[in-house]
């Protein structure tokens, strides 16, 4: 749920826009009030289908890249002609090629779209498309003209996510299982929905500053890839298929819409692009000579072999990579913030606490740089309060797994057993462990020394907890 400020963001956002916005009353809204469900109703089915796939898949933890992700999303979104903004994002901890959105404002990315999309402006045009097909309800008309039940939708959705999570192999064949293939055919776009998430996702592109031609270059790069990959396309070319008429369609809707003011890139997605290469490589080794080699011509490159020193093991030379840098990079967050990753990693845990002090002065309301300050208080036993900014956090980002789960350790160190109880139990609910978190209440109520308060907090959310498992239990 977002707060007034995120609300009061956007509103700045969209007040900004340098680009003469087309209305939204000029685009068609297909679903209309006769769809089979409410938009209410997707909400609360989003909410519980999300559940279930943080439950059944694994979610990408870099604060840095998800908090990127999550600010394109509400960029984009507050151009879109989306009805309801409560939006959730969910970002998958593969390298397979996918991204999806379903009813109910949950969008998910995969982390390896970073590899596949060349820059910034062709990652939002697939975050765009994405944000077309939720504002026009293309499943609930799937839902009006097909007439199954909205479970069945889901769970298909799930099944072939969590089959596209997986490795090629594996997934081509639960797919084309009678069982996956019926599944996937729930969830395929017509030719007709997909020409209105190209053309509505262009248009939001440039109402938001973006080329809208990034939408057909990013075609034009997946038909090229997907030549290589014979029978084993990656998901998101299944569910969104990529033709040279769909490629045509896109150049010429692109070539109507206003001139962007879209301003040249910094260096964010590059370098996320580099912290994605690193974490996904099979050859460390491999990739450093890659990285040792196009160094000279690529500055960025240094940054790359920095995080991938990290990684081996090789402080003192990754180091030596971070600052030879160029002096324009020193600076930036993210470089800032890898050095202070490196100390951590390197045991150096008074350091990495001094220059997490400097940043989080420098951004208090950063979630990144507040997520790695609680990291370096604990690493210096400053257990209580790297609690409290962690509880911070949880408040602004309830939907976020990865701070309670760490919230729940951080209590524990603490020695506070009732915080890691109720922090277990917003981390079990996120993830559709209902029995888990029922049983964390029980395990909270038998605390010694509760006040009134406390059990009656206690009480309402068993309550809450109770109405979220039957919810999950008629999804399935």
């Amino acid at each position: 749920m977002r707060t007034g400020l995120t609300r009061y963001l956007l509103a700045g956002i969209l007040s900004l826009s340098a680009v003469s916005p087309i209305q939204a009353n000029e685009l068609p809204l297909i679903a209309n009030s006769s769809a089979t469900i409410s938009l209410e109703q997707e909400y609360q089915l989003g909410r519980t289908w999300a559940r279930m796939l943080r439950g059944s898949a694994a979610e990408y933890g870099d604060p840095l890249l998800v908090n990127y992700i999550d600010g394109l999303l509400w960029k984009i979104a507050a151009n879109s002609q989306l009805q309801d903004h409560r939006l959730a994002l969910i970002v998958l901890d593969t390298a397979a090629l996918n991204a999806f959105a379903v009813p109910g404002g949950v969008v998910g990315i995969n982390a390896g779209l970073l590899l596949s999309a060349q820059d910034e402006q062709e990652f939002a045009s697939v975050i765009a498309h994405e944000l077309a097909h939720l504002s026009q309800r293309h499943y609930a008309q799937q839902l009006e003209e097909s007439r199954r039940n909205t479970p069945l939708l889901l769970a298909g959705i799930l099944a072939s996510i969590l089959i596209a999570s997986a490795d090629s192999q594996a997934g081509m064949a639960g797919i084309t299982s009678s069982m996956a293939a019926g599944q996937q055919a729930s969830i395929n776009f017509t030719r007709r929905n997909e020409q209105e998430a190209d053309r509505i996702g262009m248009l939001n592109m440039a109402n938001s500053g973006f080329d809208p031609y990034a939408m057909p270059r990013m075609f034009s790069r997946l038909q090229r890839s997907s030549r290589f990959l014979g029978q084993n396309p990656p998901e998101f070319l299944l569910t969104h298929p990529v033709t040279e008429s769909r490629i045509a369609d896109a150049e010429n809707r692109a070539s109507q819409l206003p001139k962007p003011t879209y301003k040249k890139q910094g260096y964010d997605y590059q370098l996320l692009k580099k912290r994605v290469e690193v974490y996904y490589t099979k050859d460390i080794n491999q990739l450093i000579k890659g990285y040792q080699l196009s160094a000279a011509d690529d500055q960025l490159s240094n940054y790359g072999l920095a995080l991938a020193l990290i990684k081996k093991g090789d402080y003192s030379q990754a180091k030596t990579a971070l600052k030879s840098l160029p002096s324009n990079l020193q600076q930036h967050l993210y470089i800032r913030l890898t050095y202070a990753e490196l100390a951590l990693a390197a045991g150096e845990t008074q350091d990495a606490l001094r220059q997490m002090e400097q940043l989080d002065k420098l951004y208090p309301d950063s979630y990144p740089v507040r997520q790695r300050y609680a990291k370096a208080l604990s690493a210096n036993r400053q257990y209580k309060k790297a609690a409290r900014i962690l509880s911070e956090l949880s408040q602004r980002f309830p939907d976020n797994s990865f701070i309670w789960y760490e919230l729940a350790e951080t209590q524990g160190l603490a020695g506070n057993t009732l915080g890691v109880h109720e922090a277990r139990v917003e981390y079990f609910l996120l993830i559709g462990a209902t029995d888990k978190a029922l049983q964390q209440i029980k395990f909270a109520l038998r605390e010694k020394g509760l006040s009134s308060s406390d059990i009656a907090r206690l009480e309402e959310r068993q309550r809450e907890a109770e109405q979220v498992r039957e919810q999950i239990k008629n999804a399935l």
